[in-house]
């Protein structure tokens, strides 16, 4: 079929009666030819530029995912050629394979960066995109003082990075209720944490997974504290060392060993 005839009309079911085309005694289809009278007295090539939506530079557009290789996608928006994302415009992750943030045939939002490169194709953005995206929801999380989620993606220094939607910054002294020494084993792990700090003309978020936990783990503590008797022995694990005692994790909170309660000895 031509792409002439492809332009003039839709897909024809070949049982479909009273469609334009003829069919022969072998059952193949050819189909109508269009004249200049079928295009109303336009050019072809004026027919197909009114087939072509516009776009601005920093337009949100939305297509399929036509081709993955390791250098760029390439999206069919319907435009004239396929859009391009460059695959360092894909993600945030910047160790990612292409193949690991799309796949064939998948609908995705991208950001139009530039509206024509040499050959002719729009220059677009899946990552900025996202992070517009991003931004006015986690705005409204904020303001809700509700949580976001997201995997870890990378270890900084001074805390980690997690991927929600854009790079939220996790302190090292805020992912858990005491401070850890070792983050790498937190790398690929989806963690949830509150917004403590935004700022969208720095690009900043700072989040605080301790604030999450303590608000989550109130009502356990609430009742672990209800349930515990003086007198009764409970086991632990020593959480950390002091100079005036020792802090256990008694399964629920630390409790405080006073450096006088450890021993007879002293």
């Amino acid at each position: 079929m031509s792409d002439t005839t492809e332009l003039a009309s839709p897909p024809i079911e070949p049982a479909t009666a009273g469609a334009p085309g003829t069919f022969n005694e072998m059952g193949e289809y050819t189909p109508q030819q269009i004249t200049s009278d079928d295009l109303g007295g336009m050019s072809l090539e004026d027919a197909i530029a009114g087939t072509i939506v516009l776009f601005e530079d920093g337009d949100i557009v939305k297509g399929t995912v036509v081709k993955v290789d390791k250098d760029e996608v390439l999206l069919d928006i319907g435009f004239k050629s396929e859009g391009v994302i460059p695959s360092r415009e894909l993600s945030i992750r910047n160790d990612a394979h292409p193949s690991e943030i799309v796949s064939l045939g998948e609908e995705i939002e991208a950001l139009v960066l530039q509206k024509e490169d040499k050959e002719g194709r729009l220059v677009l953005s899946k990552k900025r995109a996202q992070y517009e995206r991003a931004w006015g929801t986690i705005e409204q999380i904020k303001e809700a003082e509700g949580i976001v989620k997201g995997p870890v993606i990378e270890v900084v220094k001074g805390g980690l990075i997690l991927d929600i939607g854009l790079r939220g910054f996790l302190p090292a002294s805020l992912v858990e209720l005491r401070r850890v020494r070792d983050l790498q084993p937190y790398v690929g792990r989806t963690l949830e944490a509150k917004i403590i700090e935004l700022d969208r003309n720095r690009n900043n978020v700072v989040l605080s997974r301790r604030a999450w936990l303590e608000e989550t783990q109130k009502e356990q503590r609430d009742e672990f504290l209800a349930n515990l008797k003086v007198g009764e022995v409970r086991s632990g694990v020593v959480s950390s060392i002091v100079n005036f005692g020792a802090f256990v994790d008694i399964g629920g909170m630390d409790g405080l060993i006073h450096v006088s309660e450890l021993s007879w000895k002293h």
